[in-house]
């Protein structure tokens, strides 16, 4: 259970190698990871591991580096005077600061063993942010804060948010070894308890500032909550853009996070079962209408022909729908999604907006300044999305994008990035105070706003609601 001063997130800084206390023996050898899996504790030292406490992962970042330095050390100094190795487990005697890994990490599956004792309180921290909780499930004084309901669930998520509460009871008796695997891709996190289900594909909520997503790198945490705790087979597996866009791929319930590719025609298949249609054949622009002379299909993606755009769209509309896609950007491209669009004028305007399609380091690409709601995912001219979760250039971006009457939500590679209400939009502030008439828009084709960059989109599917 996350306390303000008892959880602890921090950013991943090298710091020197920690020596464990004289009392404590080392292992006698070395920890041996899982195939594809790496010791992130190899059974003998700290090595790897800093001090930690909950604390913002960006405001950490955003300190001088003296500063910064300073407060990582002072954390350490309180984590080595209450952790110790004994055999090949890592053991918190329930105080000091958290253990926390010095690097940061974004995608990710992580194994790990934990045993403790009745009425501790402790938690995993993922990317520096509270947290998979870990607590006794038979202590009634915290029954109504879920206890009885078991460990394993993202405790800190808004009540009745997926992943607050676990889905099933899954811990072991005290005395016995509980066995945790984390799969995070995004803000996206599924957590097996015992090789039990009981977080699925819920997006973790950013405790620290809850308008903003979960960071998209930081420290993996395991937290110190009053209570002893032991730690060991501590393995973690760094995920790839093309495994972490199949698990999002296969984003249902049950199936989505088995974070194992099942190829494209099971995954079509998979969607099809799902309501999902197939908009794009992958060969030739049949089904869609306007400028088709100005786009062109490229192994497998739609994307403008040198020099040319103009909005290509869907010849079927449609009201409230979910889109799945995959992009692809040059360095400094632009293109846009065109949402409820009439078939002429400008997406951005005449439709019910355009959902910006941009290189989120825009400014270092071209040098030009952008306006916030011009970045990679904002509906245009109006409403900001959060920046800084694109893959880099050159590599395929998972997005779905959910409209349902006003309301818009983007998710890019797994994270939140947009959740807008076009009806609240103050259309006295908007960009360059530009007319919006087509915002309130119920229907219309979905499209592509192309302006001359050789954007490529691929895996096009979407369905009505």
């Amino acid at each position: 259970m996350k306390m303000t001063k008892t959880f602890g997130l921090c950013l991943t800084f090298g710091v020197l190698a920690m020596a464990v206390p004289s009392a404590c023996s080392a292992a006698a050898h070395a920890v041996k990871a899982p195939r594809g899996f790496t010791a992130l504790f190899n059974g003998q030292d700290l090595n790897g591991w800093r001090g930690g406490d909950t604390f913002d992962h960006r405001k950490l970042l955003a300190m001088p580096e003296a500063e910064r330095a300073a407060q990582i050390a002072k954390w350490t100094e309180t984590m080595r005077a209450h952790w110790s190795i004994q055999k090949d487990e890592l053991v918190n005697d329930g105080k000091g600061a958290y253990a926390t890994t010095e690097k940061d990490y974004g995608d990710f599956e992580l194994l790990l063993e934990y045993k403790t004792v009745p009425l501790a309180d402790s938690g995993i921290y993922l990317r520096g942010c509270p947290q998979v909780q870990i607590w006794d499930y038979t202590e009634k004084a915290k029954f109504p804060l879920g206890a009885d309901k078991g460990s394993g669930s993202l405790w800190n998520n808004s009540p009745g948010a997926p992943g607050k509460d676990p889905l099933v009871l899954a811990d072991k008796p005290f005395g016995q070894w509980n066995a945790v695997r984390v799969v995070m891709v995004g803000s996206r996190v599924s957590v097996w308890l015992n090789q039990k289900l009981v977080v699925d594909h819920a997006l973790m909520e950013n405790y620290y500032d809850r308008k903003l997503p979960v960071p998209p790198k930081g420290p993996i945490q395991l937290q110190t909550h009053g209570g002893e705790i032991r730690w060991r087979k501590i393995f973690i597996r760094e995920i790839g853009t093309a495994e972490a866009n199949q698990i999002l791929a296969q984003a249902r319930p049950g199936g989505a996070v088995t974070g194992k590719g099942i190829g494209e025609r099971k995954q079509e298949q998979q969607l099809a079962a799902e309501g999902f249609k197939s908009i794009f054949n992958g060969k030739d622009l049949t089904g869609w209408a306007g400028p088709v002379n100005e786009y062109q299909v490229v192994d497998g993606a739609i994307q403008c022909r040198p020099g040319k755009g103009g909005s290509l769209y869907t010849k079927d509309e449609y009201a409230d729908f979910v889109v799945r896609l995959e992009f692809k950007l040059p360095k400094g491209g632009n293109n846009g999604l065109a949402i409820r669009y009439p078939g002429h004028g400008n997406p951005a305007y005449d439709g019910m907006c355009e959902l910006q399609v941009l290189d989120d380091n825009y400014e270092q690409a071209t040098g030009q300044q952008i306006d916030a709601r011009q970045a990679h995912g904002s509906a245009y001219g109006m409403v900001a999305a959060a920046r800084g979760y694109q893959r880099p250039i050159g590599e395929w971006n998972y997005e779905q994008v959910i409209v349902k009457g006003s309301t818009i939500k983007v998710e890019l590679n797994g994270t939140q990035i947009l959740d807008c209400d076009l009806s609240k939009v103050d259309m006295a502030n908007v960009m360059a105070n530009s007319a919006h008439p087509g915002k309130d828009r119920t229907s219309g084709s979905f499209g592509f706003a192309g302006h001359n960059d050789p954007v490529a989109f691929r895996q096009l599917f979407i369905k009505k609601l």
